[in-house]
C-alpha cells in the first residue's frame, strides 16, 4: 500500500468518524487521494512538511503537517494542519508524539510562533493544552463538521523557546 493510500485511509476513517477537517460526508476515497497528492507536491516543494506515525507492524496511524511556506513578513512561524490519527489508534501518545515531532522540526526550520485551530470542545483541545499550547479564543460557527452542522473553532498558539546550547 502506497502512503497515498494509507493516509486517505485515515483521513477517510476521522471523516467518518466525525472529525472537521476540512471535509464533508460522505468522503470519496477520490477526494482523499487528490488532496494527499497536493499534499504531496506542497513536501516536494518545500512548502510543507508531513509526518507520519506507524504501529508496530508498520502501519501509518497519524498523521500531521508543519506548513512553513509563510508570507515573507512571517518567516519565523508556521502553522500545524492536519492532525489525524485513526479511530482505533487514539489515546496511545500517537497524537502527543506527533506533536513532540511538530516542534522538533519547526525548531530546527528556525520556526519560534506555531498557530493551529482546531474544534472548540473537542479531544484535541486537551491534547494540544498538555502539549504547552495556548489557547487564543474561539469563533462561534466557524466551520462545518461533516454532517453540516455548524461548529465553532478554538485558534491555538505555541512559542517555542530557543534550542538550548545556542
Amino acid at each position: 500500500m502506497s502512503y497515498v493510500d494509507a493516509l486517505s485511509d485515515i483521513l477517510i476513517d476521522c471523516v467518518e468518524g466525525g472529525a472537521s477537517v476540512s471535509f464533508m460526508l460522505p468522503i470519496s476515497r477520490s477526494t482523499a487521494t487528490e488532496f494527499w497528492q497536493q499534499v504531496a507536491v506542497g513536501v516536494m516543494r518545500g512548502e510543507r512538511i508531513l509526518f507520519v506515525a506507524e504501529n508496530a507492524d508498520g502501519q501509518i496511524v497519524g498523521t500531521v503537517q508543519l506548513i512553513t511556506a509563510l508570507p515573507e513578513n512571517q518567516p519565523h512561524r508556521a502553522d500545524i494542519a492536519k492532525m489525524l490519527v485513526r479511530r482505533g489508534a487514539r489515546r496511545q501518545g500517537v497524537g502527543a508524539r506527533l506533536m513532540a515531532a511538530v516542534d522538533e522540526a519547526a525548531r530546527n526550520a528556525g520556526k519560534s510562533v506555531l498557530v493551529l485551530d482546531t474544534v472548540t470542545g473537542g479531544d484535541a483541545e486537551r491534547l494540544y493544552e498538555r502539549a504547552g499550547w495556548q489557547r487564543v479564543g474561539n469563533v462561534p460557527n466557524y466551520a462545518l463538521m461533516p454532517d453540516g452542522t455548524f461548529c465553532g473553532t478554538t485558534f491555538f498558539h505555541k512559542q517555542l523557546p530557543p534550542r538550548s546550547g545556542r
